[in-house]
């Protein structure tokens, strides 16, 4: 019955075994899903020319600066005048996430659907980049004194000992809540889809009941149209997130 466990379309994959001074790093299905992610970034953004005589830009053309002009006006709101410096991390950590969901929406030949945000050690690498960029850019602009912000000016000394430590966890769970809110979503939707397409389909081959999968069936359709758009939502609300917390980082001084 492994093929209606619902979980088990999470199930990671040696592709190639690989090992590096003792550790494994084998190929698994989700590498290639993330190679290919990648590749179709690349392959999205690449410039083009249009074929034609005139200036008039083609609908892929059209879709590239749409998506580019989103994430540009989100990041230039969220950052404000030094914006221009981190557009292309943030740019690019979109249309990762976001290809990455989208790619698990999609049965690949050979390996089925796999979603590689689906799991939370990609996820929290992914909020480990961005306080990792948090921390960079605070530094960069405060220096050490960045860190003074986890004792806020003006508190008496014996609150310090309650305000600090609340102020540290409470930055610390911010990447945490950036990988699991992530991983949840996708695995939330995904099992999901994967049970009621179970149900449709044993609705479906029980004879004189099978009448009854044609609504459910609807529905499902329905159901994975939410998803393709909570994939996307997903891979926005990260990126303004992240954004966010740069922002703070950019005016600490």
């Amino acid at each position: 019955m492994a093929g209606n466990n619902p979980v088990a379309q999470f199930k990671i994959s040696v592709i190639e075994e690989f090992s590096f001074l003792g550790y494994d790093i084998s190929f698994t299905n989700s590498s290639l899903l993330m190679l290919i992610s990648t590749l179709t970034i690349g392959y999205f953004m690449f410039p083009r020319k249009n074929g034609s005589s005139d200036h008039v830009p083609s609908r892929f053309q059209v879709a590239q600066e749409v998506v580019f002009s989103a994430i540009s006006d989100m990041v230039h709101d969220s950052i404000g005048k030094k914006a221009k410096h981190y557009f292309p991390f943030i740019f690019t950590l979109f249309l990762f996430i976001l290809s990455a969901n989208m790619w698990g929406m999609l049965p690949v030949p050979g390996l089925g659907a796999f979603t590689s945000t689906s799991h939370i050690a990609v996820t929290a690498m992914l909020a480990l980049i961005v306080f990792c960029v948090v921390i960079a850019v605070g530094v960069k602009n405060a220096g050490l004194g960045y860190f003074a912000h986890f004792a806020p000016k003006g508190v008496p000394l014996p609150m310090q000992f309650i305000i600090v430590p609340i102020e540290i966890a409470s930055f610390l769970a911010r990447p945490v809540t950036l990988a699991v809110r992530l991983c949840g979503n996708m695995v939330a939707g995904h099992i999901v889809l994967k049970i009621f397409g179970t149900f449709i389909v044993s609705l479906l081959g029980a004879g004189f009941l099978a009448v009854l999968g044609i609504l459910p069936f609807f529905i499902l359709l329905a159901m994975n149209a939410l998803e393709f758009f909570v994939a996307f939502l997903q891979a926005y609300i990260f990126a303004t997130l992240s954004c966010i917390y740069i922002s703070e980082s950019v005016e600490a001084h």
